[in-house]
């Protein structure tokens, strides 16, 4: 009697292998693209709290407590791990911005995201990144510049069926 082998032939292996390079080259892109869209995300959580500040400063009439281009006299760091921070204010007007300008992946180096006030004290959102044609890290309820505007999403302003 001849003892049985067992165990995978070359070309079972070979199999596998072919199919684990090909996840894996589904999955990386994927990743990269979560990762971005998480540093984006982490952006705009970094410079909301500064809504606050600002919004105390204008209906208080403390514009002279806001230094210009000063954004720690809005409670937020000038430089963070994610963003370099930037904020303004038309005292005379009540318009005010404060501005991320995102460091992280190639895919969202040098992008920005705003929330911008204007004079009747609304706040909106606007993300711009000439490198996102897909505004596929485009937090929802931004709106996106550059003309980089995607007609499925309804937080989209350039939307015609959405009807805020």
């Amino acid at each position: 009697m001849k003892p049985q082998q067992s165990g995978f032939t070359l070309i079972e292996l070979m199999i596998v292998v072919a199919i684990i390079g090909v996840l894996a080259s589904i999955s990386i892109p994927a990743y990269q693209n979560y990762v971005a869209k998480s540093q984006v995300a982490a952006g705009l959580a970094e410079i909301t709290p500064g809504k606050t500040e600002m919004e105390m400063i204008i209906n208080e009439g403390r514009t002279d407590d806001f230094k210009s281009d000063d954004v720690t006299s809005i409670g937020l760091k000038k430089t963070t791990t994610s963003c370099a921070n930037e904020a303004t204010l038309t005292a005379d007007s009540g318009a005010a911005s404060i501005t991320c300008k995102l460091k992280g992946t190639p895919k969202i180096k040098d992008a920005t995201i705003a929330w911008n006030r204007s004079a009747d004290g609304e706040w909106a959102c606007e993300y711009t990144n000439a490198k996102d044609t897909g505004n596929k890290f485009r937090p929802r309820g931004c709106s996106a510049t550059d003309g980089n505007t995607d007609p499925a999403d309804p937080a989209d302003p350039a939307d015609p069926a959405d009807p805020d």
